[in-house]
């Protein structure tokens, strides 16, 4: 399940940036709106949303949801670790080099 909704999540996500890509910028008209004489105006309404605009949402809302579901799962499972059946290492004894000096030091 967890592999699905990533799968879908990757694949949502390439989506968005081709489909944001393909779009026009709100400035691409600005030219235009300096007596070119288009239906667009210098930064003024856009019209209706195209088809682009609609998947872009849809995409967005699609992102959103499988990055939640992703979270989700990811918290709800027991934490793993690679070191579980390892003990820990006794106190370790002093430098070799430290009861040698001390024996010197005691003659």
């Amino acid at each position: 399940m967890e592999t699905l909704i990533t799968v879908l999540h990757v694949i949502g996500a390439i989506m968005m940036i081709v489909v944001i890509l393909l779009q026009s910028g709100k400035g691409a008209a600005m030219g235009s709106g300096l007596g070119a004489g288009s239906s667009q105006t210098m930064f003024g309404s856009t019209g209706a949303g195209n088809i682009l605009t609609k998947m872009t949402t849809g995409l967005a809302i699609l992102f959103m949801l499988t990055s939640l579901t992703l979270a989700i799962i990811s918290t709800s499972r027991k934490s793993q670790s690679i070191m579980e059946g390892v003990t820990t290492p006794a106190a370790e004894t002093p430098a070799t080099g430290a009861p040698a000096e001390e024996k010197d030091a005691k003659d």
